[in-house]
């Protein structure tokens, strides 16, 4: 049984290691593994969590490195498999600190880990799992949509069932396609995690406080909205969190949010108070920020919780619903 596994994308991320400048004039590279879900299992294994991960790669070198590296961050990969015919997709970005970051996923038509097929699933595996961890972008196309809401029927409600609603919107054909997938998947999951910009393709409003109630009404009894420089907001049924954010000098924001999941994982894992939670995970978004890589920048437990208490000791708010 696993800490955490996480279904969805993988890949290998190929950043300019010369920060402020426009890719066509880069001109040295980094390779990192890469992939939402992907770093939510590492991020999760970094605090000793057993995690895991079902994707799928190309038959290729670059699988061959996904391999390798996962097994290094101690991430099991027993269910990455290739697709023949397929590569394993590669992502460019630039890096110009604080908040602009653009990025090329080079995974088109069709990616292997959007090859994932219903039938293909290890159902007792994700069900044993203490969470199963999502992403919108497994929504995005068949047979990987199938799959998704295949895994969460069979996961019947089980805490933790977490949806990321992680929208790309290159992945999709229009912004209405995805929320009708979020549609579909939101009653089958207990926790739902977003930023400001996917909140409102899910629920139509990027106000928080009513984009976490109307998750809520969808069917999860915890909607986590992340506000990026604003902090984050969290809701139940009964009370409703804010924290404020952790500063820190920005390098990368892309991996930020993954870290944020992985850190969500052990709060949630171990039953600590709301505030604790959201305070710890926005100490590792922080740390992941201000580091150029994603999967290979993921803090461990003493990293993150250090952080957490030199930031400013401003006040949560709190409310009732």
């Amino acid at each position: 049984m696993l800490d955490v596994l996480t279904i969805g994308r993988v890949g290998v991320d190929i950043y300019p290691l010369q920060i402020a400048t426009p890719l066509a004039e880069v001109e040295t590279f980094g390779k990192f593994l890469g992939g939402s879900a992907t770093n939510v299992a590492v991020a999760a294994a970094r605090y000793g969590l057993r995690a895991g991960v079902i994707t799928r790669t190309g038959a290729d070198a670059f699988a061959d490195y996904v391999h390798r590296a996962l097994q290094d961050f101690g991430v099991d990969d027993s269910q990455v498999r290739p697709v023949d015919g397929l590569p394993t997709p590669v992502t460019f970005c630039e890096i110009f600190p604080p908040d602009h970051f653009p990025i090329w996923f080079y995974r088109t038509p069709t990616a292997p880990d959007l090859q994932i097929h219903p039938d293909e699933l290890d159902l007792a595996a994700i069900v044993a799992a203490r969470v199963f961890w999502v992403t919108g972008t497994g929504l995005c196309q068949q047979p990987s949509r199938d799959a998704h809401l295949t895994a969460l029927a069979a996961r019947a409600g089980r805490a933790h069932t977490v949806l990321d609603l992680d929208y790309r919107p290159m992945f999709w054909p229009d912004p209405a396609a995805a929320t009708a997938a979020y549609a579909a998947a939101l009653p089958r999951v207990t926790v739902a995690v977003g930023n400001l910009d996917e909140a409102e393709v899910a629920v139509g409003t990027r106000d928080p406080e009513r984009a976490a109630r109307l998750l809520l009404d969808r069917g999860p009894r915890l909607a986590v909205v992340k506000l990026g420089p604003d902090g984050v907001l969290a809701s139940t049924a009964e009370r409703t969190v804010r924290v404020p954010p952790v500063p820190v000098e920005v390098v990368n924001g892309l991996g930020a949010g993954d870290a944020f999941g992985g850190a969500l994982c052990l709060g949630l894992l171990r039953d600590w108070p709301l505030e604790r939670t959201l305070r710890f995970a926005n100490a590792a978004g922080a740390i992941v920020a201000s580091r150029l890589a994603c999967s290979s920048a993921m803090p461990d437990q003493a990293e993150t919780e250090a952080l957490a208490a030199r930031a400013e000791p401003a006040p949560a708010t709190e409310g009732n619903r």
